[in-house]
């Protein structure tokens, strides 16, 4: 609970810096889920009684870090869904890659079928029985002597879209084992992709809220980010 950094606090949402290995709700690890760090906060930040009322607007994939964003009221949950459903807000991811993607700007589009028993996405070029389309945008915003970092926005928000469609391209983001890349990173629980910002307008302040989330204390993040900021 010390641990967890808090990006945009108000009455109505909360967002906060999800550290890689977190998973966002409750799954069949029965690890301790990061929206119930959070409700802890809020029942002793605020001394409330009871339950507090925390509900989840979207999720990233366990080993990714970054911006995930939690409701504090009902009404501000069926808001941000609504925000999220009609594609009202954009999400700005970056990913860390070996392989500089050609060309270095692009749009990817493919059909995409969640596997389940694998837990993996599969990609296919034309449309398949039971597939969806998934489409991404991406750029080359740097590169070091040996990675390239892309910045990459989502169109739609298929399991594991990015982790599939960037290795898809030649480019498996660094950590990646499940989708090419050839070894983990030293903290096997992450892989080089964080969910950077998250811009929206806000559901009952009806003013435009950018969040942007610090990158991990990591090496190869931490060039990327003070290379862009010079």
């Amino acid at each position: 609970m010390n641990n967890l950094e808090i990006l945009y606090e108000d009455n109505h949402i909360i967002a906060v810096n999800k550290h890689s290995g977190d998973i966002v709700q409750s799954d069949i690890t029965g690890d301790k889920p990061l929206g119930d760090f959070v409700k802890e906060y809020i029942k002793e930040k605020y001394q409330k009684p009871g339950d507090v009322f925390l509900g989840v607007a979207h999720r990233i994939d366990r080993p990714v870090s970054g911006v995930v964003l939690f409701a504090r009221t009902s009404k501000g949950l069926v808001r941000l869904n609504e925000l999220f459903k009609t594609k009202e807000i954009t999400k700005t991811y970056w990913a860390v890659v070996k392989n500089k993607p050609v060309p270095e700007q692009g749009t990817l589009t493919h059909f995409h079928i969640k596997d389940e028993k694998l837990r993996k996405a599969k990609l296919f070029p034309k449309e398949i029985t039971g597939s969806k389309k998934a489409v991404l945008h991406y750029k080359l915003l740097a590169s070091s002597d040996n990675y390239h970092l892309l910045e990459v926005q989502l169109e739609t928000g298929r399991f594991h879209q990015i982790r599939a469609q960037l290795a898809k391209m030649g480019s498996p983001v660094k950590g990646d084992i499940k989708y090419g890349f050839e070894r983990q990173n030293e903290n096997s629980r992450s892989i080089h992709l964080h969910a950077r910002e998250i811009q929206f307008i806000h559901p009952v302040k009806k003013e435009t809220i950018t969040i942007t989330a610090p990158v991990p204390d990591d090496v190869i993040w931490k060039y990327f980010e003070e290379t862009l900021n010079q």
